[in-house]
C-alpha cells in the first residue's frame, strides 16, 4: 500500500506542475510552407489508429488531437510533397512519442514542411530543420 500511495504522490504532484490544464489533449498540427502549387499529402498512424491520407495546399494545415496512453502513444507520419499526383519527395517521421507512464496533457507538436526539409517546434522555440526530404524513384 505504501509504494500505491508514492505513485498517487508523484501522479498529482507531475499534474500540478505541469503548464497545462490537466486531461487537454495533445496535439500534432503540420503546415505546408511549401513553394506554389506544391502539395502535401499526410498520412499518420498509431498503433489503434489510422488518420488517413490528407492533402494541404500552400499555407493550409491539419491538425490531430488525442489524449496520451500509458502505454507510450506514438503516432508515426509519411508526408509526400511535389505537384500531386505526381510526388517527388518523401518523408517518414515518428511525429509524437508520448513518455509512456507520465501522461502529457497539453502537448503540442509543430511541424512544418518547406523546400528543404521538415521543420519542428513545440511552439516555444523557433522551428529547427528535423528531416530532409528523401527522392522518390531516383
Amino acid at each position: 500500500m505504501n509504494c500505491f500511495s508514492y505513485f498517487l504522490f508523484v501522479i498529482v504532484l507531475y499534474a500540478g506542475l505541469s503548464n497545462a490544464k490537466f486531461n487537454e489533449k495533445n496535439s500534432v498540427l503540420f503546415k505546408n510552407s511549401l513553394g506554389p502549387k506544391n502539395v502535401l499529402k499526410i498520412h499518420c498512424t498509431s498503433k489503434d489508429d489510422d488518420l488517413g491520407y490528407n492533402y494541404l495546399r500552400p499555407g493550409e494545415i491539419y491538425e490531430f488531437s488525442f489524449h496520451d496512453s500509458v502505454l507510450k502513444t506514438k503516432f508515426d507520419c509519411e508526408l509526400w510533397q511535389g505537384r500531386g499526383p505526381t510526388y517527388k519527395f518523401y518523408a517518414n517521421f515518428r511525429a509524437y512519442k508520448g513518455s509512456g507512464l507520465i501522461v502529457h496533457s497539453g502537448k503540442k507538436n509543430f511541424w512544418e514542411a518547406r523546400e528543404d526539409g521538415i521543420y519542428f517546434t513545440h511552439g516555444k522555440e523557433i522551428p529547427k530543420l528535423e528531416y530532409k526530404w528523401s527522392p522518390i524513384g531516383e
